[in-house]
């Protein structure tokens, strides 16, 4: 399986300590926040990886280079000329994923799932990883319903961690022309067509996207 890490944002929330250095790098008890995703999936034995990339993307790619001192293999999908968002970033990067279900997971988020367990159920074409709704996300983004179909929010809600399986053709309606789009939308459509799946998880999350939460990941 392929995974891709989400590494193109300006990380605008996390300045100044983003102005000169893309947030992806910035270190987490010594080690860059990527390094940490790219641990994730090789404990996983997902080796062969994809990392999109805009804001100081050269400082990522001259850093980590084509990920063989890491153990894995790292391609590049540029978006130097504007970033996409997440959903537009991974259909510009859809022709080095392939045709099967890939992982992706944010480059900003420390997580101890085990990514090797994400499989697609029968009938759907994402599977996301929800927990706890955090402090800063109070209300959460979607509700389960009948133990793993994703819902919209009603009743108990949790937050989407960052962490998903998708199958290439959920972004098939929207392939026409590169575009700056997000994931919501598409996972709003997929909820619509029943195409949504889910899990619960309750173990170590912690979103890394402004100076007091990386303070707090620091301290973990």
């Amino acid at each position: 399986m392929i995974g891709m890490i989400l590494a193109a944002g300006r990380g605008e929330r996390m300045m100044p300590l983003t102005k000169n250095t893309p947030k992806s790098l910035i270190k987490v008890k010594d080690l860059t926040l990527i390094e940490h995703s790219i641990n994730a999936l090789k404990k996983s034995n997902i080796i062969d990886i994809v990392i999109n990339i805009a804001y100081l993307g050269k400082q990522i790619k001259s850093y980590l280079g084509d990920g063989s001192k890491f153990g894995v293999n790292i391609a590049y999908s540029d978006e130097s000329s504007g970033a996409l968002e997440t959903a537009g970033g991974i259909i510009k990067a859809l022709p080095i994923l392939g045709n099967k279900p890939f992982v992706v997971i944010n480059s900003d988020v420390l997580c101890d799932f085990n990514l090797s367990k994400l499989t697609l159920p029968v009938g759907s074409l994402a599977h996301l990883v929800l927990i706890d709704n955090p402090p800063h996300n109070p209300n959460g983004d979607f509700s389960l319903v009948n133990n793993h179909q994703v819902t919209n929010v009603h009743g108990q809600s949790y937050t989407f961690s960052g962490i998903g399986i998708y199958h290439p053709d959920l972004f098939k309606s929207h392939l026409e022309f590169e575009q700056k789009l997000p994931l919501y939308p598409i996972l709003k459509e997929a909820i619509a067509n029943g195409n949504l799946s889910g899990e619960h998880y309750d173990g170590y999350w912690q979103d890394v996207g402004t100076p007091e939460r990386l303070e707090l990941a620091n301290k973990s």
